[in-house]
């Protein structure tokens, strides 16, 4: 059994009767710790009362008590309670089960004999080797030349002879017992012997040399945060020299972000920017001494985007002095322009985007040109690192085969190396993951979360053995690679009622007061509360539930609740993401895109697939009736807003266009937003806008339509509704300034989720030598 393992945010260590969340651990009681393992041991199963007795206090006479001491004893600890029992959960009269996943925390001993580590090695690069199961038509496939022979063992069945000691009187033995040997037959055997040991000797070397090397691991000792402030910290990098550290500075009281540096030696921190706006990551020039990074903003005249982006150049050193206003290189109305990375060549190397594909450009700031240094015809690139000691370029891609790959190439444009990427069993199969490069050779480094994994320049992924209590993303090596940056934060929102009468009388209210702060104080009711994300909440179709994303038991997953207790009714593995779900019509289940796969889950919990061979990127919304989908789906890399038939697995593409949401009415009316925010419904010849909904549309993720009436969200937080028959368009009231999304609404309340906190801040993680 192992000594380590997680229970959602919780890392258990049993070698030190611990268990640690927040890099804060508590000492708990042996027993009481293994009552919680054995738990986990059948993670899911009532345990009774009697067998957990019987296997942790053997040989001992105890009370129920003593083993209801143990429980409270774990749940204090975790942070559970006997009403919510997010982690424990009592079964009346039967006993106990442990409702989160378990991550197990395997260890090899290192006191094994020679012969047994061998072994032991063996059999584990036959297990490596086949980890993922091959998916023939999915985005990412497994080792599809796995070891054919996994399953059968190669035995060295070598008999040892022993010597026994025989009287040294002759006349004792038998003289028919005594071996007959002819002298050709011990030269053969000679010969046998000699072959064998040959055989041998080659196999020895032969494993030696022949068998590849197990690639160098990272091994990680302290954390320690860089910021610690109530602004949004991200987008860290490490100067050139290694002596600052620059990152983005987010205030949500003042709405204001900046670009700061860090003295990683005095800790002195410095404002470089004094403009208020928007800005996305950052790169700096070879010699240190300048940045370049992405300014986005509202375009006036907006054409085929509403926002333009421009490219920032600021002088490092001046800014060290005094906040400077950047310098615009370039501006890019009709396209988008992100992940500026300034090369040796004084070049800066982006990734553009006309209409639904990305290529990767070099821009020339002395000659005010680019040029395209990669594209894929029939593909998509989703990203890209720059190395600057081995002025390389890694990017991935989608080609044409559907399949995610990870490519080497020159700044000039010249193709080293392409290919495909294998995903462990970890990883959920369709997710998109973002590698930088890393001190160890042909390496990369990524995260999906709570995981760091490695990705060799062939495609291999190897898991870092590192438990992260939080997640942790985008790691950035150090110039001299003996530490690592990494944004480490938390998103806490809540499930928030309003009743719609309520929504309506603040119209009046706040319009005789012209008091917008009064916003936050509107009355309303938390029908979900954590610390962690509760979100998306939808009512049941003639029911009394709500059903709700929530990330309070360690990872995303879906619950649902009557108002009185939760229930949770997924345990998806680590690092699982949800992005949509909807009810059944007659409210007997949900569907739900789990990591980029569609699930029906009823509320037994029992769980129906439908395998496609596209990753979904968004489930908009299920008609359960005729078994149809409106989804946003990626082939070859490209988003394509479709309508998937739930029967037989085929899709009809709508459109290609960036539709942000999409709905259809009661009378089967669509109706979908673009990556412009405006709101379109089909035309008999083409697409027609509706112009009724003019600037009505905002950030906030969806639109809602009930009864053939849309309801939606504005930048001001104003609820606003539109009959679709009548043409009719209403502003219905005001709602909170923290509300995140609209989820659901009928005739008495309005469902929605509200921002309680959004922290982020850098880290550092410290290489072992």
């Amino acid at each position: 059994m192992a000594e380590q393992y997680w229970i959602g945010g919780f890392y258990i260590d049993l070698s030190r009767n611990q268990i640690t969340q927040n890099m804060q651990s508590q000492i708990i009681a042996p027993k009481a710790l293994a009552v919680l393992t054995y738990l986990a041991e059948n993670q899911g199963r009532v345990v009774s009362h009697d067998e957990l007795l019987m296997n942790v206090w053997q040989g001992t006479v105890v009370s129920t008590n003593t083993l209801q001491r143990s429980i409270a004893q774990v749940r204090k600890a975790l942070g559970d309670d006997g009403k919510v029992q997010v982690y424990i959960k009592t079964h009346a009269k039967q006993g106990y089960s442990l409702e989160c996943d378990v991550r197990w925390h395997e260890n090899v001993d290192s006191t094994n004999d020679e012969s047994t580590n061998l072994n032991n090695g063996e059999k584990n690069s036959v297990d490596e080797t086949r980890i993922s199961e091959e998916v023939s038509d999915g985005y990412i496939e497994g080792d599809t030349e796995g070891n054919s022979e996994g399953d059968s063992e190669v035995k060295n069945d070598i008999s040892t002879t022993t010597h026994t000691a025989y009287p040294t009187n002759r006349s004792a033995i038998d003289a028919e017992d005594k071996p007959k040997y002819s002298k050709a037959s011990l030269r053969q055997i000679a010969i046998t012997f000699g072959a064998i040991f040959c055989i041998m000797i080659l196999a020895i070397f032969g494993y030696q040399y022949l068998v590849p090397k197990q690639a160098a691991k990272f091994s990680f000792g302290q954390l320690r945060a860089l910021t610690s402030t109530d602004s949004k910290e991200l987008a860290s990098i490490y100067s050139p020299d290694g002596q600052y550290v620059v990152f983005h500075r987010y205030s949500e009281a003042f709405c204001i972000n900046n670009v700061w540096a860090k003295n990683t030696k005095t800790q002195q921190e410095f404002q470089l920017t004094k403009n208020l706006d928007s800005y996305g990551s950052h790169s700096f020039s070879n010699d240190g001494n300048k940045l370049a990074f992405i300014k986005t903003g509202g375009c006036r005249k907006p054409d085929t985007q509403k926002k333009c982006y421009k490219l920032m150049s600021l002088d490092f050193n001046k800014a060290l002095v005094s906040p400077q206003s950047p310098k615009v290189l370039m501006e890019c109305k009709n396209s988008r322009i992100r992940t500026p990375r300034w090369l040796n060549n004084e070049n800066i190397a982006l990734l553009q985007k006309f209409s639904d594909r990305w290529k990767l450009i070099s821009y020339s700031v002395s000659e005010n040109t680019s040029q395209d240094l990669y594209t894929i015809n029939d593909g998509n690139i989703i990203d890209y690192d720059y190395s600057v000691a081995d002025d390389l370029i890694a990017l991935t891609s989608f080609h044409s085969d559907g399949h995610y790959y990870i490519e080497v190439i020159k700044t000039d444009g010249q193709l080293l190396s392409s290919h495909r990427i294998s995903y462990p069993k970890e990883i959920a199969k369709f997710r998109l993951i973002y590698p930088n490069f890393s001190p160890l050779k042909n390496q990369f480094i990524f995260s999906t979360g709570r995981q760091l994994f490695t990705l060799s320049h062939e495609g291999q992924v190897t898991n870092i053995s590192l438990p992260l209590d939080e997640s942790m993303g985008t790691p950035i090596f150090h110039p001299g690679g003996n530490k690592m940056l990494v944004i480490k934060g938390q998103y806490d929102s809540d499930i928030v009622s309003m009743p719609l009468s309520q929504v309506k009388k603040t119209q009046i209210t706040l319009a005789q007061t012209e008091k917008p702060q009064n916003k936050q104080n509107l009355n309303f009711s938390v029908i979900e509360r954590s610390t962690h994300s509760e979100e998306n909440a939808i009512l049941q179709p003639h029911g009394e539930l709500i059903a709700y994303e929530s990330e309070r038991s360690g990872e995303e997953q879906l619950w649902i609740t009557d108002g009185k207790g939760s229930q949770q009714l997924t345990h998806f593995s680590m690092d699982s993401y949800l992005l949509g779900m909807d009810w059944a019509a007659d409210g007997k289940s949900i569907l739900i895109n789990a990591n980029n796969e569609l699930i029906q889950v009823y509320l037994d919990s029992k769980q129906k697939s439908f395998p496609l061979k596209y990753p979904v990127v968004q489930l908009f919304q299920w008609n359960s009736k005729n078994n149809s989908a409106l989804l946003l789906v990626r082939i070859k890399g490209i988003l394509k807003f479709v309508e998937l038939n739930l029967t037989n697995s085929e899709i009809r593409i709508i459109n290609d266009k960036g539709v942000n949401w999409a709905l259809k009415s009661e009378s089967g009316q669509l109706v979908y937003k673009d990556h412009m925010d405006r709101f379109w419904q089909p035309g008999p010849a083409e697409d027609q806008l509706i112009e009724a909904l003019e600037g009505q549309g905002s950030a906030k993720q969806g639109f809602l339509i009930k009864d053939n009436v849309i309801y939606g969200i504005n930048d001001d937080s104003q609820l606003w509704s539109y009959a679709l028959k009548e043409e009719h368009f209403e502003i219905i009231g005001e709602l909170p300034t923290n509300i995140d999304d609209l989820t659901d609404i009928n005739q008495t309340q309005v469902l929605i989720t509200v921002r309680v906190s959004a922290k982020k801040e850098v880290v550092e993680l410290t290489l072992r030598e």
